[in-house]
Protein backbone atom coordinates (compact mmCIF):
# COMPACT_ATOMS: atom_id res chain seq x y z
CA UNK A 1 0.00 0.00 0.00
CA UNK A 2 1.41 3.51 -0.72
CA UNK A 3 0.68 6.07 1.81
CA UNK A 4 1.20 9.51 1.12
CA UNK A 5 2.83 11.36 3.78
CA UNK A 6 3.16 14.90 4.21
CA UNK A 7 4.34 17.26 7.19
CA UNK A 8 4.11 20.55 8.18
CA UNK A 9 6.60 22.81 10.17
CA UNK A 10 8.49 19.27 11.06
CA UNK A 11 10.64 16.97 9.46
CA UNK A 12 9.03 13.04 9.20
CA UNK A 13 11.93 10.69 10.32
CA UNK A 14 11.66 6.93 9.33
CA UNK A 15 11.01 5.92 12.71
CA UNK A 16 7.31 8.37 12.20
CA UNK A 17 7.27 6.75 8.59
CA UNK A 18 7.49 3.25 9.91
CA UNK A 19 4.99 3.49 12.82
CA UNK A 20 2.24 5.59 10.58
CA UNK A 21 2.86 2.63 8.17
CA UNK A 22 2.85 -0.10 10.74
CA UNK A 23 -0.44 1.41 12.20
CA UNK A 24 -2.16 1.31 9.07
CA UNK A 25 -1.47 -1.93 8.31
CA UNK A 26 -3.86 -3.00 11.32
CA UNK A 27 -6.32 -1.43 9.06
CA UNK A 28 -6.15 -3.84 6.17
CA UNK A 29 -7.89 -6.85 8.65
CA UNK A 30 -11.00 -5.10 7.84
CA UNK A 31 -10.28 -6.56 3.94
CA UNK A 32 -11.69 -2.99 2.38
CA UNK A 33 -9.44 -1.37 -0.24
CA UNK A 34 -7.79 1.78 1.04
CA UNK A 35 -7.68 4.07 -1.97
CA UNK A 36 -5.11 7.15 -1.61
CA UNK A 37 -4.52 7.08 2.35
CA UNK A 38 -2.99 10.74 3.03
CA UNK A 39 -1.87 11.07 6.08
CA UNK A 40 -1.20 14.85 7.20
CA UNK A 41 1.38 15.95 10.45
CA UNK A 42 2.00 18.95 11.98
CA UNK A 43 2.97 20.58 14.92
CA UNK A 44 0.94 23.44 16.71
CA UNK A 45 2.85 25.31 19.33
CA UNK A 46 3.01 22.31 22.08
CA UNK A 47 0.86 19.84 20.22
CA UNK A 48 1.18 17.48 17.51
CA UNK A 49 -1.45 17.05 15.05
CA UNK A 50 -2.00 13.96 12.83
CA UNK A 51 -4.72 13.97 10.07
CA UNK A 52 -5.87 11.85 7.78
CA UNK A 53 -8.17 11.21 5.00
CA UNK A 54 -8.75 7.94 3.31
CA UNK A 55 -11.33 6.29 0.50
CA UNK A 56 -12.64 3.26 0.43
CA UNK A 57 -15.27 1.70 -1.68
CA UNK A 58 -17.86 2.44 0.92
CA UNK A 59 -16.95 6.22 1.74
CA UNK A 60 -14.38 8.46 2.93
CA UNK A 61 -12.65 8.19 6.28
CA UNK A 62 -11.64 11.43 7.46
CA UNK A 63 -10.04 11.74 11.24
CA UNK A 64 -7.62 13.89 13.39
CA UNK A 65 -5.90 13.68 16.42
CA UNK A 66 -3.91 16.13 18.78
CA UNK A 67 -1.60 15.04 21.23
CA UNK A 68 1.54 15.89 23.21
CA UNK A 69 3.47 13.08 21.67
CA UNK A 70 3.38 12.38 18.12
CA UNK A 71 2.97 8.77 18.62
CA UNK A 72 0.67 8.78 20.51
CA UNK A 73 -1.52 11.38 18.33
CA UNK A 74 -0.73 8.78 15.03
CA UNK A 75 -2.26 6.20 17.81
CA UNK A 76 -5.15 8.22 18.69
CA UNK A 77 -5.10 8.98 14.91
CA UNK A 78 -5.90 5.32 13.98
CA UNK A 79 -8.66 4.72 16.18
CA UNK A 80 -10.78 7.07 15.46
CA UNK A 81 -10.18 5.69 11.28
CA UNK A 82 -11.10 2.05 12.65
CA UNK A 83 -14.45 2.73 14.51
CA UNK A 84 -15.30 4.48 11.23
CA UNK A 85 -13.96 1.36 9.15
CA UNK A 86 -16.14 -0.90 11.27
CA UNK A 87 -19.40 1.42 11.17
CA UNK A 88 -19.33 1.91 7.20
CA UNK A 89 -18.87 -1.84 6.98
CA UNK A 90 -21.61 -2.53 9.21
CA UNK A 91 -23.95 0.18 8.03
CA UNK A 92 -25.26 -2.07 5.21
CA UNK A 93 -25.55 -5.28 7.43
CA UNK A 94 -27.77 -3.38 9.97
CA UNK A 95 -30.20 -1.95 7.35
CA UNK A 96 -30.48 -5.57 5.94
CA UNK A 97 -31.21 -6.79 9.56
CA UNK A 98 -33.87 -4.23 9.70
CA UNK A 99 -35.74 -4.79 6.98
CA UNK A 100 -35.53 -8.46 7.36
CA UNK A 101 -37.39 -7.94 10.96
CA UNK A 102 -39.36 -5.79 9.65
CA UNK A 103 -41.15 -7.61 7.22
CA UNK A 104 -41.33 -10.88 8.79
CA UNK A 105 -44.74 -12.06 10.12
CA UNK A 106 -45.41 -14.51 12.62
CA UNK A 107 -48.06 -17.63 10.87
CA UNK A 108 -50.83 -17.80 13.47
CA UNK A 109 -51.35 -21.06 14.99
CA UNK A 110 -54.75 -23.05 14.87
Amino acid sequence: MIVNITSKQMEITPAIREHVEDRLAKLEKWQTDLINPHIVLSKESKEFVADATINTPNGTLVASAKHDDMYTAINDLISKLERQLNKVQHKSEARRAATSVKDFTPAAEE
